[in-house]
């Protein structure tokens, strides 16, 4: 039996590089985007001149800007991130669930829900 904790085997599983400052890089297996701040992340990207290494460890879906009833967005600046996060899904090819999609939902409800969300794994969101 390990003396470790889950969370302590988890992490050393996943660590790339432990800097001369302390500081530790870890792979992180599964990246969940929503609306409220890719928008940042993919100018990044864009600044910087690269890609998404491994797309298919994205998996994209709006959950903070969507209106709880059927009715149509009533935030224009909700329905602009929305927008935003669609288009960059689709200019580097990261699968989204869109609003109408059945799968879609709060990303941290819908990932384990479409298996997105595997035990051991590091998972990122933002």
């Amino acid at each position: 039996m390990s003396s470790q904790t889950l969370f302590e085997r988890i992490w050393d599983e996943h660590v790339v590089q432990v800097k001369p400052d302390g500081t530790t890089v870890l792979y992180v297996d599964r990246h969940f985007l929503h609306e409220a701040t890719s928008a940042q992340a993919f100018q990044g990207l864009r600044t910087a001149g690269i890609a998404p290494w491994r797309h298919r460890a994205n998996l994209a879906m709006p959950d903070h800007c969507v209106p709880t009833t059927a009715a149509a967005q009533a935030d224009p600046v909700g329905q602009l991130q929305i927008d935003t996060l669609s288009a960059n899904c689709r200019a580097f090819t990261i699968a989204v669930f869109e609003m109408h999609d059945p799968r879609q939902g709060i990303v941290h409800v819908a990932g384990p829900e479409q298996g997105a969300t595997l035990p051991g794994m590091t998972i990122v969101c933002g």
